[in-house]
């Protein structure tokens, strides 16, 4: 179902417990501080309030509860200057902004960043020997990658909210490139879609990172490694809910890098056409930020409906 979880990826300790004291020092800013960082829905850079975003759109499926997704969030990512004479888009590549009112936050998230950064590149580097590729097959396509680091924090205002059974903190979706890594809390509320069509939960164990594949690692192996469908259900206790931080970093590909399906994964059955990265993640992020149902991702939507189905 393409999720893992690794230890030994050699990420220092104290590099994460500064990430983490930096996700506190942004996230319990005012609201009204950190609504200035936010950036236009199609800029995936910056801070995005609660109730701002639907993943399930990101599949082109209609919100499953009954509100947008109450996550707050803030993306940090690769930008045009981080690759001088490529002439990249800078719609693609955006320019970072940073919180001044959080000191501490620019230096110890780029250096988070650069490890999970590490970490997804030596994963793909094991996918090549795996599927049977040459070795440094997917660095033809990663030397530029649109990587993303994205923070979140689960979290509401008491009062904020009439709680019942139909909240979600994160809808389902899949993620939408290579592979992403992700650094969570030991808190509940992550749930993968399993083989069985169930839901099932998961934290990650002492020191480990937690690894799913994205879309266009689907695509490439003509669904022989799944992405990994996943939601986040955080427990409430006493009427409140518990407090979740998470980071994904979503290694993604080049801008121009076309995907179709690899010569070790055609098989019997049809492969996905041909797609550009560019092309795929503007279509997820259109429905995950700007609310533009996204109709290209049929096969992911129907394991999500079949999963209701059997619910």
């Amino acid at each position: 179902m393409g999720f893992v979880q690794v230890l030994g990826h050699g990420v220092p300790t104290a590099v994460t417990d500064a990430f983490a004291a930096a996700l506190d020092e942004f996230f319990l800013l005012p609201l009204e501080v950190k609504k200035q960082y936010r950036t236009p829905p199609e800029v995936n850079r910056g801070y995005a309030p609660p109730k701002t975003e639907s993943l399930s759109l990101s599949l082109g499926l209609a919100p499953s509860n009954r509100m947008h997704d109450f996550f707050e969030a803030f993306n940090v990512g690769a930008a045009v200057s981080d690759f001088p004479g490529l002439d990249l888009p800078a719609a693609d590549y955006p320019e970072n902004v940073w919180p001044a009112e959080a000191p501490s936050f620019r230096s110890a998230v780029s250096a988070y960043s650069a490890e999970a950064s590490r970490v997804a590149r030596t994963l793909t580097s094991v996918f090549a020997d795996a599927l049977g590729l040459p070795a440094g097959f997917f660095e033809q396509y990663t030397d530029h990658s649109l990587d993303v680091l994205r923070m979140n924090n689960y979290a509401l205002e008491p009062g904020a909210l009439e709680l019942d059974g139909d909240l979600t903190g994160m809808g389902e979706h899949t993620d939408y490139g290579i592979v992403t890594v992700l650094w969570a809390d030991q808190v509940a509320g992550l749930q993968v879609l399993g083989r069985d069509g169930g839901w099932h939960d998961v934290q990650p164990a002492d020191g480990a990172l937690l690894i799913n594949l994205g879309d266009l690692m689907a695509r490439w192996t003509n669904e022989r490694w799944m992405s990994t469908l996943h939601r986040v259900k955080p427990p409430i206790v006493d009427g409140s809910i518990q407090r979740r931080r998470s980071a994904a970093f979503f290694h993604d590909g080049n801008v121009d890098a076309v995907i179709e399906t690899l010569p070790t994964c055609v098989g019997d059955g049809s492969p996905y056409p041909p797609i550009t990265v560019g092309e795929h993640i503007r279509a997820k992020l259109a429905g995950s930020r700007a609310g533009v149902a996204n109709t290209e991702a049929e096969r992911e939507a129907a394991r999500v409906l079949a999963a209701q189905g059997s619910a």
